[in-house]
This record gives C-alpha cells, sequence and structure tokens, in this order.
C-alpha cells in the first residue's frame, strides 16, 4: 500500500487538475504495486470469469474488461463538470463492477478513486485517517454504496449517490481531523 501511496502522490504532483488523464495503463501500475508481493496476477487484467462471493453482482466476462476501463477512463477524462467526489465515486463503484482483476479489486478500486479525487483537486489531501484508510476500517458504509450503485445499474441507470454522500463524509472527517490537530482538540 506504501508503494501504491507514493505512487498516487507524484502522479497528483506531476500534474494539474486540468491536465490529469486516467487510462488503463495507470490502473494497471496501482494494481501491481498494491498486490505484487500477495498475487502473481499483479498488473494484469483478469483473464477468466471471476464470481463474488456475496452473490449480489456477476461481473462481466473477461473479454470486456479492456472497453469497459477504457469506458471508465473516458468518463473521468471527457466531462470537466462533474465534481471530484462523483468522478471518485463513480471509480470507486464502476471499478468495482467491472472487477477487471482476479484479486485485488477493492484495494485498486480505492487508490484509483483517492488518486482522481486527489487529481482533481490539485493536490494530495492533508489529515491523516484517509478516506481510504476509514474505508478499510468500517466497510459496512462501503459495501452498502456499491450495493445501492449496482441496483441502480441493473435498472440501466448509473446512480453513485449514496457512494458520493460515503465519500463526502469521509473527506469532511479527515480534514476535521486535521483541524483537530491543528487546534490541540484531539
Amino acid at each position: 500500500m506504501v508503494l501504491q501511496y507514493d505512487r498516487i502522490v507524484e502522479l497528483v504532483q506531476g500534474t494539474t487538475p486540468d491536465s490529469f488523464l486516467l487510462t488503463p495503463q495507470i490502473l494497471l501500475e496501482l494494481h501491481r504495486l498494491a498486490i505484487q508481493d500477495i498475487y502473481s496476477c499483479a498488473g494484469r487484467f483478469r483473464t477468466g470469469p471471476v464470481t463474488l462471493s456475496d452473490g449480489r453482482h456477476s461481473p462481466p466476462p473477461y473479454q470486456q474488461v479492456p472497453p469497459l476501463v477504457d469506458e471508465m477512463c473516458q468518463y473521468v477524462n471527457d466531462d470537466q463538470t462533474r465534481s471530484p467526489i462523483h468522478l471518485a465515486a463513480y471509480l470507486m463503484w464502476r471499478h468495482n463492477w467491472i472487477h477487471p482483476f482476479f484479486g485485488g479489486n477493492g484495494r485498486t478500486s480505492r487508490a484509483v478513486s483517492y488518486l482522481v479525487l486527489c487529481s482533481k483537486l490539485g493536490y494530495i489531501l492533508p489529515g491523516q485517517k484517509t478516506v481510504t484508510d476509514q474505508i478499510v476500517a468500517n466497510r459496512g458504509p462501503y459495501h452498502e454504496a456499491l450495493h445501492a450503485a449496482d441496483d441502480a445499474a441493473r435498472d440501466g441507470i448509473t446512480d453513485v449517490s449514496k457512494m458520493e454522500e460515503m465519500l463526502s463524509n469521509m473527506l469532511a472527517a479527515q480534514l476535521y481531523y486535521l483541524h483537530q490537530r491543528a487546534t490541540g482538540m484531539q
């Protein structure tokens, strides 16, 4: 995770909010950095079917992964009017929906979501207990938001509003924690 975070910092510092472009190569790199010592499939899209343990969503066939990842990246890159929170929420959901890897999808979706949030704001967000740390500490709201977006997708609607709300609240908590430290109110 440290290698992944360090790469996120490099990517954010190397671009401006208007120049950042999400690519499949960035996604593959973040995946590789997250799981290179855990899974042999690090940095490669899946080449077979996967089944999720909760049974609520069946990821698309592996042959559709590359074009779906391209489409996901284009969604982030094409419209400059969408808020950073919306784009981060969309990525967190859509990446998990596509499930492009055999393992490490959650880690990679949280990383790419945080990368885009920071990139679109123009800086690494200050504070400890980052959004991603908060998700790992309490996955319940994260899973609920993923399920809500999956339910909407089954109806042909892209609705990541629950994910946006969750991320917005977590971002506020991250910044509030920084405020507490700055004022000595810990």
